[in-house]
């Protein structure tokens, strides 16, 4: 249903640029939501892009699409901008959005924007700069609503009302000490039950979930995930509040975090290629795939070791992708599964050895199932007892030690601090082929006297 809606609104809008239809585009631009015009911008030229920007009345609006638009787009569109075009709509943005936008500038242009920037604003942005890019610093909004133990709910209402009106996502009141130390959080809802004279240190929760300036946006993302809250404080070392992270923020997080672990599972890099052009595209996919030309390589030379052996059985040669197609697709399978585990936070990486201990046993349990079929599939096919069982015996083992590097892998990356999305591309496919082709020949040239 989305996708038809945004096919259409595509289709539209460049008909009207065609035609020059100004006031036409114009009411649709200005009554499209900047999530769905961000949609359209890739799908025209930068000239067309700037036609467009130039209709859109309110400036919130322009801040919303920038930080909606990919990176490459965002990118080319902005390097035709004059910089005093770029700061009135940094301006309407919330700062820790300024900061990610003005993260991917050249450090020229975001310096330059910077200077021109409200002194407020520029000291909040260079503050979020500070910190790393993944990091709760430098996602988290420094605006945020806290007051003193000793205010009341009344007194809370009131500064609401008066001082906090533009406070991005007010869900919860945050309450401090007299240095600024976290000690509390109210809901909005907690304020309005009470009585007014009620002071928050009565009725505040002090059990908070809250988050260090250095831990990684991965670490809260899992812990909004976990205890279903809306928004996380932020504290530096001495738990002074910096900064709170909204669950809109978090979403982002999911979405680029799950998408850089496919990435990587696939052997693709970790940047988001499908509007990059053919060369890039060529150039980040090119490394990842040395591993699977080395495997591959490596495949040939062990097949080549068994020559006499396909000279002699050449019924072995056509089971050579099945055997070698079970194990990667289990392997990948094992990988997966245990990526995905120790990323949600399902899997302990402590229990290395009940995890690998499972996944060996399930690949054991398939193989059996296959080598019997495969192995049936071979008797009929050449009518060799002791081929059908080599070959059996050949899925059995490739599958079982698949099951076993899928899931050992990446719990000992894990182990070592290193993203573990990695070993799942082409380090544990590739792996695994050259394992399959060893066993298979091997059980083949003991079990056939080769």
């Amino acid at each position: 249903m989305l996708q038809d809606k945004n096919k259409i609104l595509i289709e539209s809008i460049k008909r009207l640029l065609r035609r020059n239809a100004i006031p036409h585009l114009r009411k649709i631009v200005n009554k499209t939501h900047a999530a769905d015009l961000s949609d359209v911008f890739p799908y025209l030229t930068v000239r067309q892009q700037h036609k467009l920007f130039e209709l859109i009345d309110d400036v919130e609006k322009k801040g919303i699409l920038f930080s909606e638009l990919d990176e490459a787009t965002f990118l080319a569109f902005v390097e035709q901008m004059n910089v005093d075009d770029i700061v009135p709509v940094f301006e309407a943005m919330p700062s820790d959005d300024v900061a990610d936008l003005l993260g991917q500038l050249r450090d020229e242009k975001s310096d330059a924007i910077l200077k021109k920037m409200k002194r407020e604003g520029q000291e909040e942005v260079e503050n979020l700069l500070k910190y790393g890019d993944d990091t709760a610093g430098g996602i988290m909004v420094p605006d945020f609503i806290a007051l003193r133990e000793d205010a009341t709910a009344g007194e809370a209402i009131k500064m609401f009302q008066k001082d906090y009106k533009d406070v991005e996502m007010p869900f919860y009141l945050y309450v401090v000490d007299e240095y600024g130390k976290l000690v509390g959080v109210s809901s909005l809802r907690q304020l309005v039950v009470v009585s007014p004279d009620t002071p928050l240190k009565a009725f505040m929760s002090t059990d908070v979930f809250s988050v260090r300036t250095d831990t990684d946006q991965e670490e809260v993302a899992k812990l909004v995930a976990r205890y279903d809250i809306l928004a996380v404080p932020v504290v530096d070392d001495t738990n002074t509040l910096m900064g709170i992270i909204t669950v809109d923020d978090v979403i982002d997080i999911i979405k680029e975090e799950a998408t850089e672990d496919i990435l990587k599972m696939a052997g693709v890099g970790t940047e988001f290629i499908e509007s990059k052009s053919i060369l890039k595209n060529t150039r980040i996919r090119m490394p990842w795939l040395l591993a699977s030309c080395f495997g591959g390589l490596a495949a040939t030379f062990i097949i080549g070791e068994f020559e006499e052996s396909l000279k002699q059985v050449s019924a072995l040669a056509a089971f050579i992708p099945v055997i070698m197609g079970m194990g990667g697709n289990i392997g990948t399978q094992s990988s997966t599964i245990v990526v995905r585990g120790i990323s949600t936070g399902f899997l302990d990486v402590r229990e290395i050895w009940s995890v690998v201990f499972k996944e060996l046993s399930i690949g054991l349990l398939l193989g059996l199932v296959y080598g019997t079929l495969i192995g049936v599939v071979a008797q009929f096919r050449f009518s060799g007892p002791k081929l059908a069982l080599a070959v059996g015996s050949a899925v059995i083992c490739s599958m079982s030690v698949a099951a076993l590097v899928g899931s050992l892998v990446p719990m000992v990356f894990a182990r070592m601090n290193v993203d573990p999305a990695v070993a799942t591309g082409p380090f544990v496919t590739t792996s695994i082929d050259i394992i399959a082709v060893f066993f298979y020949f091997r059980i083949a040239s003991i079990l056939l006297g080769l």
